[in-house]
């Protein structure tokens, strides 16, 4: 009786192989060799785009002379938390906190990441990534908490299912395996899937109503001056695109896991709704790893149709299975995966508290990895613009303007593209702006700094309007923006147009 078991799990793992190389075709011959070189190296890409973006703005947003010091956390933490700290905030900066730590992290990031567009060692330079860039998005608070920061966690966890594992550079590095690429295309269908799904869930009128896209593009946190020009559009064209975005994030994404010639149109149709992202805001490398997860539906075949075949040399896939030279642990791995991010997409489509109950436990152990994540942009559409404009003063009587490096201020100065670096100080502005001074403690934290005068934070800014002294007063004003129209645009040359609602914080001095 006892002999029999190995060959019970032998076959449970065949059969599960078969089903797996069944649904994404490899038993009707499709391949994903090269599929997988061009995500990995695209992935290695955003990596380093993260990680460079972050390291030139790291000490300002997250320094011991930042806005919301790491520090400050660390102690915090060790003193209320105790043991449990380590499980309630993963990070590698318990060993050192300081801001050569935090620049040592970014800078071996890089190089981890050039490491992995090299071919090096993919395996474990997808541990290192995941491991650095999680440890800075857990102290990084309010300026790591976005989708796509936990999105570029996910895929790298679940990019190590489909890495190859050399170390040294081999594009002829044995089969794909088939567990990775479903972990990672049914990642593509919760990202794409409910992030139109809660547009409609979520009772939002203008998408119910068609009418987003006549506040989307001048409302969105960092608007170009293509948006501009897409804001001009009639309001019918607008609301045949906001049709047309329900297709593409709805209607699409359930192709993916159809038979081949679906899987090519889901990829289309996904990719084109990222370029349109793209070229209209700025959103850093989300529209770019969006991209190149759809770029996994692609078999080797329809690559050999349009790549060199200097590219696709060396990439001819291998035999076997490389989830299987792991057998029990890999598969096992991949089925709590798969059952928790199930969990974790259906607690996203249903407004509401989250679910308590078993799963409420397993969620909720695991939510410090953010690594298992729930996704849907643009639930709620913003239909207004507030603008919170920094200044300061010697004597509270001539007030001069802090400008920031990307967000409207100068109702003159163009809307510019800044993706795919992500400047978080002014994304945060734009969130600061839609909630109120005494909320929003990090804010606080900021005017604090400009009444210090620290050289980190001021050098998050456009500029700074007291280069000899540091103000002895600050304050912020909040503004109405919007567009202006064409004639507006004619008559003035301003992109903008904004109107003074009142004071968004109290005159603030670190003096009597």
């Amino acid at each position: 009786m006892l002999d029999q078991a190995p060959s019970i799990g032998r076959s449970a793992l065949d059969a599960c192989d078969a089903a797996l190389q069944w649904l994404v075709g490899s038993s009707r011959g499709s391949t994903y060799a090269v599929s997988r070189w061009i995500f990995l190296r695209a992935l290695g890409l955003i990596f380093l785009i993260a990680f460079v973006s972050l390291w030139v703005q790291v000490k300002g947003l997250i320094g011991s002379q930042g806005i919301l010091p790491v520090q400050d956390l660390l102690r915090s933490a060790q003193a209320q938390l105790g043991p449990e700290r380590y499980r309630l905030l993963p990070t590698l900066l318990w060993v050192n906190a300081s801001d050569t730590a935090l620049t040592v992290v970014c800078a071996l990031g890089t190089a981890a990441a050039l490491a992995l567009v090299a071919d090096l060692a993919p395996t474990v330079m997808l541990v290192v990534l995941w491991a650095l860039y999680l440890s800075l998005t857990v102290v990084g608070r309010d300026f790591l908490s976005f989708q796509w920061d936990v999105l570029l966690l996910e895929t790298a966890l679940l990019a190590l299912f489909v890495a190859p594992r050399h170390l040294l550079p081999d594009r002829a590095s044995g089969a794909v395996s088939a567990l990775g690429l479903v972990l990672l295309w049914w990642l593509l269908f919760r990202l794409s899937f409910a992030s139109g799904l809660v547009k409609l869930t979520w009772g939002d009128p203008t998408w119910r109503h068609l009418t987003a896209l006549d506040y989307h593009f001048w409302t969105q946190p960092l608007p170009t001056w293509t948006a501009w020009f897409m804001q001009q559009l009639p309001a019918w064209l607008k609301r045949v695109s906001v049709l047309a975005t329900f297709v593409l994030e709805i209607g699409f994404p359930l192709l993916i896991f159809g038979p081949r010639p679906l899987r090519l149109v889901a990829c289309v149709g996904i990719v084109l709704m990222q370029l349109g992202i793209f070229a209209t805001g700025n959103y850093n490398f989300f529209n770019l790893l969006t991209i190149a997860l759809a770029l996994l539906l692609i078999d080797d075949q329809l690559w050999a149709r349009v790549l060199p075949d200097a590219l696709l040399r060396g990439s001819a896939p291998g035999s076997g299975d490389a989830w299987r030279a792991s057998g029990v642990v890999a598969i096992s791995f991949g089925v709590v995966l798969l059952v928790t991010s199930t969990l974790r997409f259906v607690q996203t489509l249903a407004p509401g508290p989250p679910s308590g109950g078993p799963p409420g436990v397993v969620l909720g152990w695991l939510e410090p990895l953010r690594s298992i994540n729930g996704y849907g942009l643009f639930r709620v559409m913003t239909t207004v613009r507030r603008e919170i404009v920094l200044e300061g003063s010697d004597d509270a009587v001539t007030w001069r303007p802090y400008e920031l490096k990307y967000k409207p201020g100068d109702v003159s100065r163009r809307p510019g593209f800044v993706e795919p670096h992500q400047p978080r100080l002014d994304w945060q502005m734009w969130f600061a702006a839609l909630s109120e001074y005494e909320a929003t403690p990090w804010f606080q934290g900021l005017l604090v700094r400009l009444l210090q005068g620290s050289p980190a934070v001021l050098r998050l800014l456009a500029g700074n309007p007291f280069p000899d002294h540091p103000p002895r007063y600050v304050r912020a004003l909040l503004y109405d923006y919007r567009f202006t129209t064409p004639a507006e645009r004619r008559a003035t040359g301003a992109w903008w147009s904004r109107t003074l609602l009142g004071a968004y914080s109290p005159v603030v001095s670190l003096r009597p």
